[in-house]
């Protein structure tokens, strides 16, 4: 099976490692995602403005790869404070709603002692199936 890396047009080049691998079959799988923009700039240090700006660079390489929002299949968070995450559950789900709308996919949350960037309080990574008709040629 043959793969093509995924990048966002725009954003700063990946060091040791892809944002997206395309698969043949339309497996999308992206990597972890954090609260940075695409210049690798926290503008966001709290829990919810980084959780948004990662689930928008989710999308970001969805589109990259010819997809949408609902062809998210599977989420995975790293989050490095359960009681924040959950002391803000209603702001989750609206900014959640916000970026990725109303498509609910399969998803785990995992606590961690922590990310390798330190400024980093969330990580999130997906799955998604990209129809062939979307893909990029």
């Amino acid at each position: 099976m043959s793969h093509q890396i995924i990048h966002p047009e725009g954003w700063k080049p990946a060091k040791g490692y892809a944002n997206g691998v395309l698969c043949d079959n339309g497996t999308l799988y992206v990597g972890g995602q954090i609260g940075w923009t695409a210049n690798q700039v926290f503008e966001a240090h709290d829990f919810i403005g980084q959780m948004r700006q990662a689930l928008i660079n989710i999308r970001a390489v969805v589109e990259a790869a010819g997809g949408q929002a609902g062809d998210i299949t599977r989420l995975t968070w790293y989050v490095t404070d359960k009681a924040e995450y959950l002391a803000h559950q209603s702001e989750v789900g609206a900014a959640y709603r916000e970026v990725l709308g109303r498509n609910f996919p399969a998803m785990t949350m995992v606590v961690v002692a922590g990310l390798v960037e330190d400024a980093a309080r969330v990580e999130i990574e997906a799955t998604a199936v990209i129809s062939a008709q979307a893909r990029p040629a």
